[in-house]
């Protein structure tokens, strides 16, 4: 089948963004739009974040935060994975997934108004379905078996957005911060992995497809096989993009990701860096169920890094401009709209979701100078990478 086509059109979107508004949306501003990349999809400038869903979440608690974002903020735009909750375990595996079929079931919403990315895991889990017990990657089978999974769970036809959650050849992610030669490895083709998302999007069980976790490099040499198979470009990059982790991406991925260029819609994770940036970590607050307490080795590498004296300096201004840590920190990514598509928020609380949502208002948005946050990045040049 062919999914229905989503909001082609600025008009079309304005005249979204006005019925949102009808129907009571609470944030000071109204949701904004934008195309993905070069595709044909439209998404809020906010996107749901879903890994707590099932592990640190209840279905009741996620269906509430579902609710709250799609129906009072305007929110259209979802994100999950085939690993998910995290951290990821075989006897949770998948939960996240029911739970958004079951909302998308119950919610009265059209499926065709909910843009739904997910994403197939790279190397090194053995327990997700259609491995037969053997580590993750991703091969053409892979692939096949994740999305074939991944549908019946969500109980749709199709999935809007496919993304590579990491590349299966070795690349220096998750905190890593250089490249070590003596960690390459044999990897599937590039030219493998677009022959299955192609075979899956002429399907129709794929609209568009994306990157996670991914260099420069990886992008461009993507990017060439596609052109030289004729298959649709990737349209977007979900990489780890916050006030203490932004020079990866400025200082190279942003070249390749220019409209000019391959134009791909940057979609950043942890725009909070994992709860760092709202000051609870440099606070008397209990953090003993947050997410560095709850994920060994994240504590010790916070606290061993220059990002403790860049957080006390963000907070510090956030103070000046009578701002929250979180509201200054989500307002300059969100502000960034020349080079972010869309912005992936997660909250384990509706108090907290309420406060990413309400974070997209253009009146805090005007209270952040760019120069001033631009002067601290200097001064702790890429703190959450030392």
């Amino acid at each position: 089948m062919t999914p229905p086509s989503f909001c082609a059109g600025r008009g079309l979107c304005a005249a979204l963004i006005l019925l949102l508004c009808l129907l009571g949306g609470t944030a000071t501003s109204p949701m904004q739009f934008t195309k993905l990349g070069s595709s044909p999809l439209v998404v809020s400038r906010v996107c749901l974040g879903t890994m707590t869903w099932g592990q640190q979440n209840t279905e009741a608690e996620a269906k509430e935060q579902l609710d709250v974002a799609f129906k009072e903020f305007g929110v259209n735009f979802l994100d999950t994975a085939e690993m998910y909750p995290v951290p990821t375990k075989a006897e949770t595996q998948g939960r996240t997934d029911l739970i958004i079929g079951k909302w998308l079931k119950e919610s009265g919403i059209s499926r065709d108004k909910v843009v739904l990315a997910t994403k197939v895991a790279g190397p090194g889990i053995s327990w997700l379905p259609g491995r037969n017990g053997e580590n993750s990657r991703v091969r053409k089978r892979d692939i096949i078996v994740s999305v074939e999974a991944s549908l019946k769970r969500l109980g749709t036809e199709y999935i809007d957005l496919l993304q590579i959650h990491w590349p299966d050849r070795y690349v220096p992610i998750f905190g890593a911060n250089a490249y070590n030669r003596s960690l390459e490895r044999e990897a599937t083709p590039f030219e493998e992995q677009l022959e299955a998302l192609n075979e899956l999007i002429k399907q129709g069980k794929v609209r568009q497809i994306g990157l996670s976790n991914e260099s420069p490099y990886g992008i461009m040499k993507f990017s060439a096989a596609a052109q030289q198979l004729g298959i649709q470009p990737f349209v977007s990059l979900q990489n780890s993009y916050s006030l203490i982790n932004r020079a990866e991406f400025d200082s190279g991925l942003s070249e390749v990701c220019s409209p000019r260029n391959e134009n791909i819609g940057l979609l950043p994770y942890s725009p909070l860096a994992g709860g760092i940036l709202t000051g609870k970590y440099a606070s008397e607050q209990d953090t003993s169920s947050c997410r560095l307490t709850l994920f060994p080795g994240y504590m010790a590498r916070y606290k061993q890094s220059l990002a403790v004296e860049a957080v006390k300096k963000y907070c510090a201004l956030a103070k000046e401009v009578g701002l929250t840590p979180t509201e200054l920190a989500l307002g300059w990514c969100y502000k960034q709209s020349d080079t972010v598509a869309s912005t992936i928020i997660g909250a384990t609380s509706v108090a907290q979701l309420r406060e990413n949502l309400e974070a997209f208002d253009e009146s805090k948005w005007a209270r952040i100078d760019n120069a001033r946050i631009d002067d601290i990045h200097r001064q702790c040049k890429d703190p959450s990478k030392t």
